[in-house]
């Protein structure tokens, strides 16, 4: 069987992702793609980011769920629709079904934070809590669709809605026609078959490059045989998928040229990096590609590659979370353990260095009782804020010329 056979039998086709742009046309936003100066003098490749977390409810999904509500027949749009979700394809239905004033109910894990719970139900969806585990909650939501007659909405494996992903492909080309590659975060395979199905088309010499979190290598483990193995949670969950779908593994297998793992540490450094320089809000999924070139630079070094920044819904206390370590990663804040003698002025010394070299002491604790040291010593814990990891040398310099033991935390030491 050759190519052109194979490609034909595939779940969809470059017509059903072009009937799905027509589809959309108006009705979700046509997000810009643009080119990153910095993030190209850092990478060594010429990037361009595609913002998808500019869509209203700030991801792609909204694109897949609707091509798929406007495939439905008026008896199904009457019946309703049911979906398993716990993020962002769950935005997509509700807020789509009601402004389309199909009827939505959103199964989701009763442990769901409150927030995605009532977010859902402010578009209008009935939402059901059910299940521990995401599995059981699909299992329910399927069993609710036989027995009350709903077409269920699956979040990736499902033509329309891999066809309505797809878009994003097309939109790419059509602002940048001469990408080498773009770079997919990859859970259920929705988005990558789409945007595949569409790139390959038009430029069948492009690549196209999946990212997975370690911890969830669903389409990895797949093309490379390998059994699941839980390993904890990831920044990642919008692609915490423990299974590819079976439509979309076919697409993969086809038109995916290579799949790349990244770790946590990668992904935390690329969420960073896209709040501080692109002033973006990413999800951890949609900081994956740009994970991806951080993490394997010699593949992107010299070409023209385009990231899907899929989405921006995160938890704002993880958020501050990621971008104060992100500060303490780069060494502009670090927290110094400083051995003194127990004497006046000695803790007075140490600013006045600190001070006269332009660091900013944010907290300090003094020790006298829980301390190994000799009875006439003491030591004091020192949170110091810093221009960058020279300007914290040239301090830690400083302090050891006057005669200071100073210790950093071990992830810091200098």
């Amino acid at each position: 069987m050759n190519k052109t056979e194979k490609t034909a039998t595939l779940p969809i086709s470059f017509e059903d992702v072009k009937n799905a742009e027509q589809a959309l046309k108006g009705a979700i936003i046509r997000t810009p793609t643009t080119r990153s100066l910095t993030l190209s003098s850092i990478t060594g490749a010429d990037i361009y980011i595609k913002f998808e977390n500019l869509q209203f409810t700030a991801s792609f999904k909204e694109r897949g769920a609707l091509n798929k509500l406007m495939s439905l027949t008026d008896e199904q749009k009457k019946s309703g629709v049911i979906a398993a979700s716990a993020g962002n394809h769950a935005q997509g239905v509700a807020y789509h079904g009601a402004r389309l004033g199909i009827p939505t109910t959103i199964v989701m894990p009763v442990n769901t934070p409150f927030v995605k719970v009532s977010q859902t139900e402010e578009h209008g969806a009935n939402v059901v809590l059910f299940g521990e585990r995401f599995d059981d909650t699909a299992v329910h939501a399927r069993e609710l669709a036989e027995e009350h007659g709903y077409t269920l909405v699956h979040p990736f494996d499902d033509p329309a809605v891999m066809a309505g992903q797809g878009t994003i492909g097309l939109e790419m080309l059509a602002d940048v026609p001469d990408l080498d590659a773009i770079v997919v975060p990859v859970g259920g395979g929705g988005l990558i078959s789409g945007v595949a199905t569409a790139a390959k088309s038009i430029n069948p010499e492009i690549e196209i490059i999946g990212v997975q979190a370690e911890r969830f290598p669903s389409l990895y483990r797949a093309l490379h045989n390998q059994d699941y193995e839980p390993r904890g949670s990831t920044l990642a969950e919008g692609i915490a998928v423990k299974t590819i779908g079976e439509q979309t593994l076919k697409v993969c297998e086809e038109l995916v040229d290579k799949t790349l793992l990244v770790t946590e540490d990668s992904l935390e450094r690329a969420v960073s990096m896209l709040m501080t320089i692109e002033k973006t809000v990413p999800e951890g999924a949609g900081a994956a590609p740009l994970s991806a070139v951080l993490s394997h630079p010699e593949l992107f070094r010299g070409k023209k590659v385009g990231l899907i920044l899929s989405g921006g819904n995160i938890d704002p206390r993880l958020l501050a979370s990621l971008l104060m370590r992100g500060l303490v990663r780069e060494g502009r804040i670090t927290r110094l353990r400083i051995e003194l003698l127990d004497v006046p002025g000695a803790l007075a010394q140490i600013s006045g260095i600190i001070g006269t070299l332009g660091g900013n002491i944010i907290d300090v604790s003094h020790h006298r009782l829980f301390t190994e040291l000799p009875a006439k010593e003491t030591y004091s814990n020192v949170t110091l804020e810093t221009r960058d990891r020279q300007h914290l040398q040239d301090i830690l310099e400083a302090l050891r010329a006057k005669g200071f033991v100073v210790h950093m935390n071990r992830s810091q030491d200098l």
